[in-house]
């Protein structure tokens, strides 16, 4: 009976297979379109996805400079979305005129729209899609405890560092941050 299904179940992927191709739009003789199957592709075809930009990505070690340059397509979609992340930096100073303007709403809405396509993903040691993050993370830890650091364990989150356990401890933060690119680095190298 189970090898009876599974040959109909293939000869109805076969059949249904041959009712059209992808280049063809299927008309029946009254002009009414018929219904293919086709394989999952993006709107406006294969050359669509192709002719999106693929979301930048942060590095290690990256200069501010260097942030900000990639962060430009971002803000450049917020301004033309209507919302300037500067703009209203500057007026935050005066909180009760951003309560005012509402420009949250307007931060929120724009940002629905430009994140997903230009605001940069992390660098991939510490991207969450990425299976071996916590990996990186636990031999930065390792790094970081080898160059003097106390207080220093992986985050709740599995890849975040955190520093200074529960009292802050001054020293493993100011030692932390001192070593953290360097060990970055080192444990991308070793990667």
């Amino acid at each position: 009976m189970r090898r009876c299904v599974l040959v109909g179940a293939a000869a109805a992927v076969f059949v249904l297979s041959a009712c059209g191709s992808p280049g063809d739009a299927s008309t029946a003789d009254n002009g009414a379109k018929v219904a293919t199957l086709r394989s999952a592709a993006p709107a406006g075809g294969p050359s669509a996805a192709a002719s999106r930009p693929e979301r930048p990505r942060e590095r290690l070690g990256m200069t501010a400079e260097e942030y900000e340059a990639l962060l430009e397509p971002y803000n450049r979609c917020m301004r033309e979305q209507g919302f300037d992340a500067q703009e209203s930096r500057k007026r935050a100073a005066d909180a009760a005129a951003v309560a005012e303007s509402g420009d949250d709403d307007g931060a929120v809405r724009a940002n629905r729209i430009c994140e997903p396509q230009y605001l940069p993903l992390p660098p991939w040691e510490k991207d969450p899609a990425n299976p071996e993050a916590r990996d990186f993370a636990v031999g930065v830890v390792k790094c970081l405890k080898g160059k003097g650091v106390k207080l220093v364990e992986v985050a709740e989150d599995g890849i975040s560092i955190a520093l200074g356990g529960e009292n802050n401890d001054a020293l493993s933060i100011r030692l932390g941050m001192e070593h953290m690119s360097a060990c970055e680095r080192e444990v991308a190298a070793s990667s």
